[in-house]
């Protein structure tokens, strides 16, 4: 079970024993432009799994040697070649001044009020980040608002 202060409460009975993909490695998954697959991710030993939750990926030199380790994990436990995407520096979550109009429209149709511009400041980059992806169209996204209740957002 990860230790990790990364991971939130809301997804500990799935991520915090890494068996998916904790929102604080997703975040660094696009800031680095890698896919993994759950069945990937399965794959990995616990510890590089660990590692992928522990190792800083903010400016441009540790973000490229985060998708080199995770590259070099992908390929050696997999045998597949990684791929690679567009990196996401974040433009629609990083932005602490401005609340998402996906986020305003996601939180109207789920019936919670959507944070307030103070609010949305006031989040971590990884508690922005995982509002935004937490309203992906086409996903269920069942953690939106054990989320946004856990981040102070909503009663």
């Amino acid at each position: 079970m990860s230790t990790s202060p990364e991971i939130f409460q809301f997804e500990k009975d799935f991520a915090g024993a890494l068996y998916c993909i904790p929102m604080v490695v997703r975040r660094k998954l696009d800031l680095a432009g890698v896919k993994v697959s759950l069945k990937q991710w399965n794959r990995f030993a616990l510890e590089e799994r660990e590692q992928m939750v522990a190792q800083r990926c903010e400016t441009p030199n540790e973000i490229d040697d985060y998708a080199r380790y995770v590259v070099g994990v992908i390929e050696n436990r997999t045998s597949e070649p990684a791929q690679l995407l567009e990196r996401d520096a974040g433009a629609d979550w990083n932005d602490g001044s401005t609340v998402p109009q996906r986020v305003i429209d996601y939180s109207i149709e789920r019936d919670v009020s959507p944070p307030t511009p103070a609010q949305w400041a006031a989040l971590t980059p990884l508690q922005r980040f995982s509002i935004f992806k937490l309203t992906r169209p086409g996903h269920t996204n069942e953690n939106f608002v054990p989320a946004m209740r856990e981040f102070g957002l909503i009663q």
